[in-house]
């Protein structure tokens, strides 16, 4: 009887602890800010193997994507925010059919576009500006923080974009970036790498 008993008691044992297991994990998970949730997310694209790809798709609306398989920079910005529920391509096309007068005019477009506006970088900083918040850009490193997007100058007109996360360089300094800059979806320590012209919290 003692020997059924222990087992018994084991056995609960085990239940509890996995049960304790699965309510701490759902604390966690909703004690995360939405900054924090935007780097959980951005760090789980670096998991995909994505080939750098800036051909025009045609993709469903809303919440329309190009092939998993491929992306550019943008790409990693608007499935970070899709991963919580935010769908870019959806918010930032509402604003353009209102606001069109006050985006870029840098491809000819008459009217806005579902498959491609949202996937620019010029369209996004608009976007942001607009509706998120305009933070300041610094040499400062602690002014940079996970879930902020950050948008760039290559040179030659071309800009760039990806998302701090929460990860630390290795001399402690910065935070690191997940972006695709032409090796698909990975994080570097290249903060100030290039020009920021655009740094935002959405």
């Amino acid at each position: 009887m003692a020997f059924k008993n222990s087992l018994f008691i084991q056995s609960n044992m085990k239940k509890i602890s996995h049960f304790l297991f699965i309510i701490f994990f759902v604390s966690v998970s909703f004690s995360q800010t939405r900054q924090e949730k935007l780097s959980t997310a951005a760090l789980s694209l670096t998991n995909d193997k994505v080939v750098y790809d800036p051909s025009y798709v045609s993709i469903d609306y809303p919440n329309g994507d190009v092939p998993k398989e491929i992306g550019v920079c943008t790409d990693v910005v608007i499935r970070a925010f899709r991963k919580i529920g935010v769908d870019l391509q959806k918010e930032v096309h509402e604003d353009m059919k209102q606001h069109f007068e006050i985006y870029p005019k840098l491809w000819g477009l008459k009217k806005p576009d579902t498959n491609i506006d949202h996937r620019r970088v010029p369209n996004l900083m608009t976007f942001f500006s607009r509706k998120g918040t305009v933070k300041a850009i610094t040499k400062n490193p602690k002014d940079y923080v996970p879930g902020d997007v950050i948008c760039w100058s290559l040179g030659g007109g071309i800009k760039h974009t990806g998302m701090v996360v929460n990860n630390k360089s290795k001399d402690g300094k910065r935070f690191l970036i997940v972006h695709n800059i032409g090796s698909g979806q990975i994080i570097q320590d290249c903060l100030f790498d290039y020009k920021i012209i655009g740094h935002y919290q959405f």
